[in-house]
């Protein structure tokens, strides 16, 4: 009895400590390595949507081949070339830090090497049309017939549905998942946005949804498949959106300039201009140089906390004792006056004096910042934000880099490889082929001409 009583101590102590820990490293902290060093990524992506999971996995130090097609490789290769016969920024921008090895894996060779690289990688990330990667004969169970811990990530238009085989890009997304039609001016068409959350937005996810799977499997052993749908990816960043569709049911939006001015809501949320999405009153106002500047704007929003302090900000003390302004209810009906009243005074300042100002005493703003000033901004080239990179090609260029900072994960942003550049180190290095057998996949034509270094 007793000997049972210590074994069951035992097992609630190992319950409560969890599973054992590796020993904690003595090395310097950012030296022992990146979060992701030993995952090696098999890369069939391109464009943008999985090209952009990709290398935010390989800034976390995965491994990543990228497989191409001899003699063209990633369509973005050759798109929006501001330089001939170079790889363009599109393609630059998206494909840091991961080794290209061309190949046809339609033929007998490459359908070899195709077979080795599965087997040698923990994670197949690919972004084709439907039903293009069952026709390279790489349907699921193929793939963990020949790799059961293999982790299959995909991105797709649209989930399981009506949809599932139809095509989607950037515009196509942000309008089925409900971003185009809650952006712009309610007198105006559906706008979609610049930023590109179809595209990099489900990128983002699909890493996530990697990282997870692979954290599972150091508990299970098996892979498993990641899904994320474009749909999926921009309506869960348009959640408040979804939000302000329940909220309807009940009344008006108030905090909508809609309700202010006496606007009729519909039965689908409305497109709201410049209004705050988070329930505080905002708007972008003009700053001085507007005229000439497209950017001399910043966003003002009237935080309740610090109303008072607007007022003596703008010089209009009397509105924080005014029954008509001292209220956020009551400040509804009144918004366009003002931020009429407000802009009046932001018209006087640049942006950065109008930021200044309100910074001082706690009242939130944004000036709109253009590409020219943020990739001028030093700050961001100091934390690795923005970053310049030397290609072999191109020469320097800027880029964005990691956006996800880790203290004990350290980014380096390396260039993108030319096409094929690293064909012969996998083959050999990594799936271990002999020179012999690298040789007649050479002549068999199953991996193309590859793209040599100029200093070769």
């Amino acid at each position: 009895m007793a000997t049972k009583k210590i074994a069951a101590t035992k097992s609630k102590a190992k319950a409560k400590t969890g599973p054992s820990l590796p020993k904690r490293s003595s090395k310097p902290w950012g030296q022992d390595g990146k979060a992701l060093d030993g995952v090696r990524i098999l890369d069939f992506t391109h464009v943008q949507s999985g090209p952009t999971c990709t290398q935010l996995l390989a800034w976390f130090g995965a491994d990543v081949i990228k497989v191409e097609r001899p003699g063209t490789g990633d369509i973005t290769r050759g798109q929006l070339q501001d330089v001939p016969h170079v790889d363009s920024l599109y393609f630059t921008m998206l494909n840091h830090n991961k080794r290209s090895i061309t190949l046809d894996s339609k033929s007998t060779e490459g359908k070899k090497v195709l077979e080795r690289l599965v087997k040698s990688c923990d994670v197949l990330v690919e972004n084709f049309a439907p039903g293009a990667l069952d026709r390279m004969g790489l349907t699921w169970d193929q793939i963990h017939l020949w790799n059961p811990r293999m982790i299959v990530a995909s991105v797709k238009g649209f989930g399981p549905g009506p949809y599932e085989d139809c095509k989607v890009y950037e515009n196509v997304a942000q309008c089925a998942g409900g971003s185009a039609s809650t952006t712009g001016f309610r007198d105006g068409p559906p706008l979609v946005t610049g930023a590109q959350i179809g595209d990099s937005g489900t990128g983002l996810h699909l890493a996530l949804g990697i990282v997870c799977a692979l954290f599972q499997r150091n508990r299970t052993g098996r892979g498993q498949r990641v899904l994320a749908a474009m749909q999926d990816g921009v309506l869960n960043l348009c959640r408040v959106k979804l939000r302000d569709q329940q909220r309807l049911a009940h009344g008006p939006l108030r905090e909508y300039s809609q309700f202010g001015e006496n606007i009729p809501f519909g039965d689908a949320t409305p497109r709201a201009g410049n209004d705050s999405g988070g329930g505080q009153p905002g708007w972008i106002l003009k700053c001085k140089g507007w005229e000439t500047d497209p950017n001399a704007y910043i966003y003002f929003i009237t935080q309740a906390p610090v109303w008072e302090k607007i007022c003596d900000l703008i010089g209009k003390p009397e509105w924080k004792t005014d029954p008509d302004y001292a209220k956020p209810g009551a400040r509804l009906p009144r918004l366009k006056h003002i931020f009429d009243t407000i802009e009046a005074w932001t018209m006087t300042m640049t942006k950065f004096e109008v930021m200044t100002a309100c910074n001082a005493v706690d009242i939130p703003v944004g000036p709109i910042l253009s590409m020219k000033e943020l990739a001028e901004e030093q700050s961001l080239r100091e934390t690795g934000t923005i970053v310049e990179v030397d290609h072999p090609t191109r020469g320097k260029y800027l880029s964005v880099g990691n956006p996800i900072k880790l203290s004990d994960s350290i980014t380096e942003v390396t260039r993108s490889p030319l096409l094929g550049e690293h064909t012969d180190e996998i083959l050999g290095d990594v799936l271990g082929f002999t020179d012999e057998e690298i040789a007649e996949i050479k002549a068999s034509g199953a991996i193309g001409e590859t793209q040599k270094l100029a200093a070769e």
